[in-house]
């Protein structure tokens, strides 16, 4: 099963892995960055696996780049709390 098949698994892999990058160094910038190039991707490459990804696949496509960044940053506010820790 791929973690992108449930949205609460999703949640705990972005968690995960933003603690491993602040617990490296990575300053708020560079991880704002790349939550911006994994939003792009996700949104122009990957197929949906559940309703809450189509939707956020669909506010993206809809944003301008300004906003895309904004949901980006939102979607690390919201994994901040996620993940084993």
């Amino acid at each position: 099963m791929s973690v992108l098949d449930n949205f609460e698994s999703w949640k705990d892999f972005l968690g995960d892995r933003l603690h491993q990058a602040q617990g490296d160094g990575m300053n708020d910038q560079t991880v704002s960055n790349l939550a911006y190039e994994v939003g792009e991707y996700l949104a122009t490459q990957v197929d949906a696996k559940n309703d809450q990804e189509a939707v956020l696949r669909d506010l993206w496509n809809v944003a301008s780049e300004e906003e895309q960044h904004m949901i980006a940053n939102m979607m690390v506010k919201l994994v901040q709390n996620e993940g084993t820790k």
